[in-house]
């Protein structure tokens, strides 16, 4: 029987169907190199296992219990783009030792970033609509929340996206290690101190669950994640202006776990906007973390963004906080420490 499958690689899907169950992980490996240029001791196949292990070069594709069209992520990069990313680094380095403010110098704006829009004029028109509160009271009932860690009492909760928020997910890199945000493993361990920790992003659970196991999330001796939600967990609100949107309602955690978690102690970072549009008091707006290779010594977001939890933790209730303006409420903050 012939093997269907779509690779993710890059930002892009490439499809092969080319092979047989008789073909091996390698046959694939080659295939993927025609069409990528990417080596195949270069690849790494995420989620492509055989019971529960890594799959071998030489494992069967038959053995993997495939279904038609499923789609693998490839992290890998090819032989030209690695000599290119070590001359980018050499002369970052360079740079910032020419210009050491460089260094704390946010990334630049890029083109790639998914138009977002000014959620501020549309809020009003969506956060309190009786059919969107209905879509999230059936999201409470019928939603299987991935539950890693119990909730513990009396910690705030912390909401967090994935791409462009924790890692560049569209670079090429051959591992998820290259892509990670700096400050990442730093930024959790502080946050879990004072935070329930909880991934929410707008993909599926296997996709989930290979980048937090591919940037050494899920089993961190240093803090725990205490449970992960998918794009299934979202709802599509419409708005008078851009028409339907998916947004992740907080509604949702706040129904299934009232007991632990409210508007008055919940905060969410994420790269776009609208997705706070049923509770833009508790959204943050972070700076997309792209072109991982060129700004990964100069990005200090998360590190930053860890002391701004430590100061609103302090706090009992977050609902007068302006996230908008994070920067300027540390800046103060750490003025008064220092007079």
């Amino acid at each position: 029987m012939s093997v269907s499958v779509i690779i993710k690689w890059g930002g892009q899907e490439y499809s092969i169907s080319s092979l047989s169950e008789e073909d091996t992980v390698l046959d694939l490996k080659q295939s993927i190199k025609s069409l990528t240029g990417v080596l195949p001791e270069r690849q790494k196949l995420l989620g492509l296992k055989v019971k529960g292990k890594p799959a071998d070069d030489d494992v069967k594709l038959g053995d993997l219990k495939l279904k038609p069209n499923t789609k693998i992520m490839m992290m890998g990069t090819r032989e030209e783009s690695l000599v290119g990313n070590k001359l980018h680094s050499l002369l970052n380095l360079r740079t910032n030792l020419i210009h050491e403010e460089d260094v704390l110098a946010p990334p630049p704006e890029n083109d790639d970033v998914v138009n977002d829009f000014d959620i501020e004029e549309e809020v009003t028109e969506v956060e309190n609509r009786e059919e969107n509160l209905a879509k999230i009271a059936r999201r409470v009932k019928d939603y299987k929340v991935k539950m890693l860690n119990p909730p513990r009492e009396g910690k705030r909760l912390l909401v967090l996206d994935i791409d462009y928020t924790l890692f560049d997910h569209k670079s090429c890199a051959e591992t998820g290690l290259e892509l990670m945000r700096p400050y990442l493993h730093e930024f959790l361990t502080s946050a879990y101190e004072d935070f329930d920790i909880v991934i929410w992003s707008a993909t599926s659970m296997k996709w989930i669950d290979a980048k937090m196991k591919e940037l050494g999330v899920t089993k961190n001796p240093n803090y725990k994640i205490t449970f992960m939600l998918d794009s299934a967990a979202m709802i599509t609100v419409h708005t008078p202006k851009r028409g339907v949107a998916g947004v992740k309602p907080l509604g949702v955690i706040w129904g299934k776990y009232s007991e632990f978690y409210n508007r008055k102690n919940t905060i969410m970072f994420d790269d776009i906007g609208r997705n706070f549009l049923m509770n833009p008091q508790n959204g943050l707006k972070i700076r997309p973390f792209m072109k991982a290779h060129l700004n990964r010594e100069k990005d200090q977001e998360l590190y930053k963004l860890s002391q701004y939890l430590k100061e609103i933790a302090k706090l009992d209730d977050f609902s007068e906080l302006n996230h908008k303006h994070w920067e300027r409420y540390l800046s103060k903050k750490q003025d008064q420490r220092r007079h």
